[in-house]
Parts: C-alpha cells; structure tokens; sequence
C-alpha cells in the first residue's frame, strides 16, 4: 500500500511538475505584459493552464509508456515501472485536461481557452505523433512554447492583433529547438535504439554542436526584438537582457570554437533554461517598474 507521499511524487512526475511550472510563468510573462498589473484576474488563467499543462504531459507519458519503458532515462516514469496503470493516468490526463480548459474559459473567455486547447492539441495530437515520424518533428513542435505566453497575453487584455504578441511568441518558439537538440547529444543513442527517428542519424556531432549554436544565436538575437518593440522598456532589465543574451552566446561558444572537446550537454542545457528565465522574469516584473 502506497502512502500519501508516495502517490503525490508519482502524480509530480506523470504530470512533470518542473515543465508545468515554467508553462505557468510564461502565461503569467504573457498576462503582465499586456495588463501592465498582476491582479485577481491573472489566478484562473494561471491555474486553468497549470493543469492543463499537467494534463498534456500525463497523456504524453500514456502515448509514449512503450518507448519511456525501452531507454534508462524515462523506464523509471510512473507507467513503465508499473507505478501508475495505462488507463489511470489517461484518466487523470482527459480530466486535467477538460478541468484545465474549462478553467481558463471561466475566467476569461473563449478565446484564451481555445488558444489553450490549442496548446494540447498541438502537443499531443501533432507534435508527439510527428516524433515517431521524423527527426525534425521538434520545429513544429516548437510552437507549443509559443502558445501559453499568448493565453496570457489574451487574458491580459491583449488583442491577437497586436505585432508585439508575436514578437513575443517568436521568442518562446526560437527557445525550443536548442534544448530538444541538447538532449539528442546527450541521449540520442537511447532514443535510437527505442526506434525514434534521431538527428544524430542525419547529422554528425559537429554538424549538430554548429546547428545548434546558430539557434541559440538566433535565439538570444531575439532580445533586440524584444527591446524595439517596447516589451522591455526600463533602463535596468534592458541592461539585464541584453547582458543575458551575451552570456548565452558566450556559453555555447565552446560548441563552434571547440568543435573535438568534449562537453557536457546537460549543463549547457541548464545554462539555456537560466538565460529563460531570466528573460521570463524581466517580462513578468518589467511592467510592474
């Protein structure tokens, strides 16, 4: 008999709470920047999207238990280790998922809970099929970063009119890929043997450390859009960004000027994730000074 504990670390990681968290803090970046303010009406599109995020992932890790179980990194998630059953965790996903959409019409209409909505369907219906199909299913697949920050956005009185909308979903898009071909130098072999298609099939290390890099460039470029569009305004978290995209650029030179050393893709994978939110918060807090 499992404990309380027990159950509440398994439904952490079916729901993968680290990735939902941040999904949460760019809808809340996408809310502030339109509304100028956090106030009360920030609450249900946050919680709406939180579960709904968690939902995804659930179903995500129902879709994919027959290849979780094959690699070292994913057989420990709760379904291939026998933790949590198939179909309780596809009911815990289609309720999380009504529950979280629902949510977010309640506080704020249709069209923030059908760009939600969206959000699931992209990730689970398009882009995690697509990773069986093809080793390039993580471009499209980019636009589910892009897609919670616009709820926010909408929540917050912004139009899906405005230029600064997709400015700023151009950011999250760009972010993607870098960390997805990360994770390839790191555990493409297992990912290969589980019978996805891989990148390091199709491309050699080199060539994957150069891709890579030129994203993160192209990446961390985005702040200049960020900056003249006028989502970052003050003087002190301009000086911040931009600071940032310099030490992200600088953090992935080694992958180019470096191209035989060896390195260790999960720490520059960190450094991605820092140089994020460090822009994520600069959005949240930038409005409010």
């Amino acid at each position: 008999m499992k404990s309380i504990t027990e159950y509440i670390r398994l439904l952490v990681e079916l729901n993968k709470l680290r990735i939902t968290i941040i999904v949460t803090l760019t809808t809340l970046a996408g809310y502030t920047l339109a509304a100028g303010t956090i106030d009360q009406k920030v609450a249900l599109p946050l919680l709406g999207i939180f579960i709904l995020a968690c939902g995804s992932a659930a179903l995500n890790q129902f879709q994919e238990r027959d290849k979780d179980i094959l690699m070292n990194r994913t057989k420990t998630r709760p379904i291939p280790s026998g933790n949590i059953k198939p179909l309780t965790a596809l009911i815990i996903a289609i309720i999380e998922i009504g529950l979280g959409t629902w949510i977010v019409y309640v506080g704020n209409g249709f069209e923030a809970a059908f760009l939600g909505f969206m959000a699931f369907v992209w990730y689970n219906l398009i882009y995690t099929p697509l990773k069986r199909i093809t080793a390039f299913a993580v471009i499209p697949g980019s636009v589910i970063g892009a897609i919670p920050p616009m709820v926010g956005w909408v929540a917050g009185g912004g139009t899906l009119h405005d230029p600064r909308l997709y400015i700023m979903a151009f950011f999250f898009f760009m972010s993607q890929a870098p960390h997805f071909w990360l994770l390839m130098l790191k555990y493409g072999e297992e990912y290969d043997q589980a019978g996805f298609p891989v990148i390091i099939r199709i491309f050699n290390t080199q060539q994957i450390r150069r891709v890579t890099f030129v994203w993160i460039v192209a990446t961390a470029l985005n702040i200049i859009l960020l900056l003249f569009s006028g989502l970052i305004h003050t003087y002190i978290f301009t000086i911040v960004v931009t600071l940032a995209a310099v030490w992200l650029i600088v953090a992935f030179l080694k992958l180019v000027t470096k191209p035989h050393e060896d390195f260790n893709p999960f720490k520059l994978f960190m450094r991605l994730n820092m140089f994020l939110l460090v822009i994520i918060i600069a959005m949240i807090v930038d409005p409010l000074v």
